[in-house]
């Protein structure tokens, strides 16, 4: 309730949606996502997808480079293949997906949540993300 209270209060104003809007248009938003995945393959060339940034400056491969591929191959329950295209973000989705949860559960209680990462779990998800990017360039 103090979350709710301190943001509402900032900058004397009220917010502007319900707390449950954000985490609800991201589902949307992946869904709408997904749903347009399941019929698109990303390991063939010539499909709208969004090309990674990274790559296309640098010719590396970023931490989440072959997302949309391993999205792909879940989605379709080739989970070997999932684990080829992008090993470190697979496992960490089911994270991903427990802070959207929460996030979700605390927006439709009508409570604004933000996960807090104390700075040495910062560094340590930074310096985990940078060695997988070393590793999988160096390998490939």
């Amino acid at each position: 309730m103090a979350d709710a209270a301190r943001s509402a209060s900032a900058g004397g104003r009220r917010p502007r949606w319900h707390p449950a809007v954000p985490p609800v248009a991201l589902l949307a938003a992946g869904v709408a996502g997904a749903a347009y995945l399941w019929g698109t393959d990303p390991h063939e060339p010539g499909h709208v997808l969004p090309q990674c940034p990274f790559r296309a400056v640098t010719g590396l491969l970023c931490p989440a480079c072959g997302g949309t591929r391993m999205a792909y191959d879940l989605m379709h329950g080739h989970f070997a293949a999932a684990w080829l295209d992008n090993r470190a973000l697979l496992l960490a989705a089911p994270f991903v997906l427990v802070l959207w949860g929460r996030w979700t559960i605390e927006g439709l209680r009508g409570r604004f949540w933000a996960p807090r990462l104390a700075p040495r779990v910062q560094v340590l998800i930074l310096l985990t993300a940078v060695a997988w990017t070393v590793a999988r360039n160096i390998v490939r």
